[in-house]
């Protein structure tokens, strides 16, 4: 009987833990959606405002790095500096943007994505990009990143 009960014991947890699994499985395709939308596409690809303030919580906060210091930059200040980027540059052709999902982690309402993105096929960024799920959905609401050196030709 100790046995049988101990059994089933384990069975619960090992289905407790798959279940928890899966859900986080599930919800992988929705974290990539964010950031291909609001960060790939709103930032890179096609610059604009809209998706960014869908995608990005309104608290989003990006840490640049210059040499020993850290440099914060809030979603307002910079769909402020991108919509001005893309205004001077209006006339210019696109470059062609890809993007790489190598690592998508996801825990309960918490997730990371490494991005590798391209500029016209040269490594331009590797981003570590931080999530939360709210009510209304998956939010990009931290980003890190490194800035690959243009490499001479």
């Amino acid at each position: 009987m100790k046995a049988r009960v101990l059994q089933s014991s384990v069975v619960m947890v090992l289905m407790t833990i798959m279940s928890a699994f899966a859900w986080n499985q599930d919800e992988k395709p929705a974290v990539i959606k964010v950031v291909e939308e609001a960060y790939v596409q709103g930032v890179h690809a096609n610059p604009d405002g809209e998706p960014i303030r869908q995608g990005f919580h309104a608290e989003f906060i990006m840490f640049v790095q210059e040499g020993s210091k850290i440099n914060k930059v809030t979603r307002d200040e910079w769909i402020t500096r991108i919509e001005a980027a893309k205004a001077k540059s209006a006339n210019k052709p696109r470059p062609e943007i890809k993007a790489e999902f190598p690592l998508v982690e996801v825990t309960g309402s918490a997730a990371i994505v490494k991005v590798e993105l391209y500029r016209d096929g040269k490594h331009t960024f590797t981003d570590y990009i931080s999530l939360y799920k709210f009510d209304e959905g998956w939010k990009i609401v931290a980003k890190t990143f490194y800035r690959h050196p243009a490499k001479s030709e």
